[in-house]
């Protein structure tokens, strides 16, 4: 069950009670969004750049408001303590001046997902306005989902041109030649994929970095690919289409950013409570 709340100042009102995510956002006023999760219960990684995420698209949606952080940082803490999850996933929804808390019980993705990768194929869809994360892509992603084969985990939006931009619900990553490519001028910006951006740059040096996504054409040459989002982390891609991807294993740079993202999640995740 999906609980959503109204944060009005420094107050929560409990609203209706809905089965999925998707259906507690048909149920708000349109706005931004950002979906994250909680770590030891209580911590959150880079909540301040999600906030920051949220004002930024409802600005590009024509909405303008205003978000404090420790407003939204108290909200956070006091959903989590009515909740009593293990592990929380949240969405936050900015309707200016309307401020929105929905939660559910987080599970993480099953762990042959991590050492065997999984499996992805393209789809039609695209977002409007690429920039702005807005409630308005969330039932049309939907939909997309409920037409995946059940061997595929995600699907992946391709351009006019065949460059493979981005998940429905993640980030596209595709290394080939030695250059680590993942599309942020047509895309969607991810907090994750900032994340495994500064990752690449500390760990893996050697990798040259490009925010200009690899074509279709290019996957057969492609040496390794992953996703990445908030609940998923990162998580490897073997197969697009008919197409593997390398030797159809996970490889070994994909796996050197799973774990530098892990310690870097235990360093800065940061409670939200007092």
């Amino acid at each position: 069950m999906i609980m959503t709340f109204e944060l009005m100042g420094m107050q929560l009102r409990r609203m209706a009670d809905a089965e999925s995510m998707t259906a507690a956002s048909a149920l708000l006023p349109p706005g931004s969004y950002t979906t994250f999760r909680t770590y030891s219960g209580n911590r959150v990684l880079r909540l301040e750049q999600h906030v920051r995420r949220l004002q930024e698209s409802a600005a590009l949606l024509n909405l303008h408001g205003d978000l404090d952080y420790e407003t939204v940082r108290a909200g956070l803490g006091q959903v989590i303590q009515n909740a009593g999850y293990t592990e929380s996933r949240f969405r936050l929804t900015f309707s200016p001046p309307r401020f929105f808390l929905s939660v559910e019980p987080f599970t993480p993705y099953p762990p042959q997902y991590y050492t065997e990768g999984v499996r992805c194929i393209t789809v039609g869809a695209h977002r409007d306005n690429p920039h702005a994360k807005s409630t308005s892509f969330i039932a049309s992603a939907g939909s997309a989902y409920h037409s995946l084969p059940a061997s595929i985990h995600e699907g992946l939006m391709v351009a006019g041109d065949g460059a493979v931009l981005e998940g429905l619900s993640s980030s596209f990553f595709a290394l080939l030649g030695g250059v680590l490519h993942t599309e942020q001028g047509r895309a969607l910006v991810g907090v994750t994929q900032s994340l495994v951006l500064e990752l690449a740059r500390a760990i893996a040096p050697q990798i040259a970095l490009s925010t200009h996504a690899v074509q279709l054409a290019d996957l057969p040459r492609v040496q390794e690919c992953f996703i990445t989002s908030v609940s998923r982390e990162i998580m490897p891609v073997v197969q697009i289409d008919d197409t593997p991807v390398a030797d159809g294993r996970p490889g070994p740079l994909t796996r050197n950013l799973m774990q530098g993202l892990h310690d870097l999640i235990m360093r800065e995740a940061q409670s939200v409570l007092d």
